[in-house]
């Protein structure tokens, strides 16, 4: 009986409803009509106009960016990964002068987007971005050392990269080979022999710079005298890894990337904006930002906007609005990949000598170009256990006997402190006897080395000018 009435029930409200909604019966169950104001999206517009104008206006020239270097180029680099480079040119700049026995250069490298600008000259008198570290009497004290800086291949400014043209005329692009930390260094010992300087007073870098110099003093050892590696690791860990990957993802994601043909239309711009934001949150620390931003608004008489608002976001986005159209795409990409594979356990490095001579064998028939590249083991351990890993390691850097002063940051969070704290246990357990470890309790994060002039500074001038 129940099941019969709301049959009926529901047959009749079928007639019904749609009779009343035929006289005007139901008029009054429509929604009013909403008096919200649309969102105003100026960021969003900021973006379109950039693109209206790159459509129009000349392509970004980064050798315009940085200026007042040299070049050395060497012939027929061949790569770890496969590929190989006709001519392979490393833009670099220096400093003092070097003594009559070429015992005083100092190398310093650079990080993932650094130029080989480290310090202002005749030639190019703005600030370089290692301005109060390096001249008489600083840290790096040009009145006793011959200071020398590279921009590591695969970068743009200067040195043979992917935004470099080939043989034909055309742009590399993707085509340029992977590239490995040891590329980068192998390189800068080119242009050594090329300056006929044997062995280095010391090797300096932080971040992936810290990757080079460690590079340089474990696997040149006999041409490194000492070793300063700061921010940086002895080989790239997941954290560090996923970081990077989200940077690549939001690059790649951009619509005019064009799988890194772009060089004759519109650069990936808002891929790279988002891909520096991502690095800049990596690069400065929670801490810092609470006491310089803390949750203040640009703005706070006006209603919240999904554009820039806080501090904090108007920061991120002006850093970022700087360096997208800075820095070549495909560069971030090459330059970030190569960190990501850093590793100098003995197993990797050895594989990948064994690949790269394979490599070079092939070219004596039938030489590989850069876009013909072919499968590796992508330079990875094969060990698993941490105990394996950790032996590895040592044995990576068994004939890294300089004296060493190793730096780490507490505020780190792109390579926390534990990291610089391996480099120097597998040093010592390598049987490094002269291996000093700071840890600084700064609060700027990972650009520590770029903004503490006073404590990196002062570890870095001791050890460069210990005599013992």
């Amino acid at each position: 009986m129940l099941r019969t009435s709301l049959s009926l029930l529901l047959r009749r409200q079928r007639v019904v409803v749609p009779r009343m909604l035929s006289q005007g019966l139901l008029l009054h169950t429509q929604p009013a009509r909403r008096n919200n104001q649309p969102m105003d999206f100026p960021c969003i517009d900021k973006l379109e106009t950039r693109q209206r104008d790159l459509l129009s206006g000349p392509e970004p020239t980064y050798d315009k960016i940085v200026t007042g270097y040299k070049t050395y180029t060497h012939p027929q680099f061949t790569c770890d990964h496969g590929g190989q480079l006709s001519q392979m040119r490393i833009a670099y700049e220096t400093w003092g002068q070097l003594n009559a026995q070429k015992s005083n250069a100092i190398l310093i490298h650079t990080g993932l987007s650094g130029s080989s600008h480290a310090r202002s000259h005749e030639l190019n008198k703005s600030a370089g971005w290692w301005e109060k570290f390096i001249g008489p009497g600083l840290a790096i004290d040009t009145d006793k050392f011959f200071v020398i800086c590279t921009n590591v291949i695969g970068g743009c400014y200067g040195s043979t990269g992917p935004s470099s043209f080939d043989e034909s005329g055309a742009r590399y692009a993707t085509s340029f080979p992977l590239l490995t930390i040891n590329d980068m260094v192998r390189a800068q010992f080119h242009l050594l022999d090329h300056l006929g300087i044997a062995k280095l007073h010391a090797s300096v870098g932080a971040s992936m710079g810290g990757m080079q110099s460690l590079c340089a003093a474990a696997l040149h050892s006999e041409r490194v005298g000492r070793l300063v590696t700061i921010s940086a690791c002895a080989r790239s860990h997941p954290y560090s890894i996923a970081l990077r990957f989200a940077q690549r993802q939001a690059l790649m994601a951009d619509a005019n990337f064009n799988r890194g043909h772009y060089y004759d239309g519109v650069q990936p711009h808002v891929g790279m904006k988002l891909a520096r934001s991502i690095a800049t949150v990596t690069y400065r620390s929670g801490p810092e930002w609470e006491l310089r931003f803390g949750r203040r608004r640009q703005r706070p008489d006006q209603p919240p906007a999904l554009c820039p608002d806080f501090l904090i976001e108007t920061y991120l986005d002006h850093q970022s609005e700087r360096f997208c159209l800075q820095y070549d795409a495909n560069s971030l990409l090459y330059v970030s990949k190569a960190m990501d594979m850093f590793d100098i356990s003995h197993s990797v490095t050895q594989r990948l000598d064994r690949q790269r001579a394979d490599n070079q064998r092939a070219c004596t028939s039938v030489c590989l170009d850069a876009s013909e590249q072919p499968a590796s083991d992508q330079g990875h351990s094969g060990v698993e256990t941490g105990d394996e890993i950790m032996a590895d390691l040592v044995r990576g850097v068994k004939a890294a006997m300089q004296p060493t002063l190793v730096l780490g940051v507490q505020s780190d969070i792109l390579f926390p402190v534990r990291q610089q704290k391996e480099i120097a246990d597998i040093l010592r357990q390598a049987g490094n006897t002269r291996v000093t470890y700071y840890e600084l309790d700064a609060i700027y994060g990972h650009d520590t080395f770029l903004i503490d002039v006073v404590n990196v500074g002062a570890a870095i001038k001791g050890h460069l000018e210990n005599t013992h």
